[in-house]
């Protein structure tokens, strides 16, 4: 069995848009991104087919929590947002138990997809969770300030 340093485990993903705070998350999918690749067969050269790099893509983050005061934060975005759709930068911090930020993903031009709210019901007793979806066009450098 390998070593995991417990210091390191995040426990939330607390997430700002243009430094504008929308509280934390307990889960957070989908950072990462991947290459297009073009297969380019060369004449003469039958042992091979060439593997190019055309575009770099990156998916889409999906972040979900219970529902909390901060999920009116999320809704006022969307609000504001219905008379016209402004890309901003976003910052996703995974914190460990202590509150202590052990990793930061900052995404630019940030555009929310979708907001899922809770399915409530009476009849169960399940804790109301929400989910917020967001497209992006590639990730910060870091120092590159956001």
């Amino acid at each position: 069995m390998g070593y995991v340093d417990t210091d390191a485990v995040a426990v939330s993903f607390v997430v700002s848009i243009d430094d504008e705070s929308l509280g934390a998350f307990n889960s957070c999918d989908g950072l990462g991104c991947e290459f297009v690749m073009e297969q380019r067969e060369e004449g003469g050269n039958n042992g091979a087919v060439w593997q190019l790099p055309t575009r770099i893509k990156y998916s889409n983050v999906k972040l979900s929590r219970p529902v909390t005061q901060a999920s009116s934060r999320i809704t006022g975005w969307f609000a504001a947002l219905a008379s016209g759709v402004t890309r901003k930068t976003a910052t996703i911090e995974a914190r460990n138990l202590e509150g202590t930020v052990i990793a930061r993903w900052s995404l630019v031009d940030v555009v929310p997809v979708r907001w899922t709210g809770p399915q409530l019901s009476a009849e169960s007793a399940k804790v109301a969770t929400e989910t917020l979806e967001l497209a992006h066009h590639g990730f910060l450098a870091p120092g590159a300030g956001g």
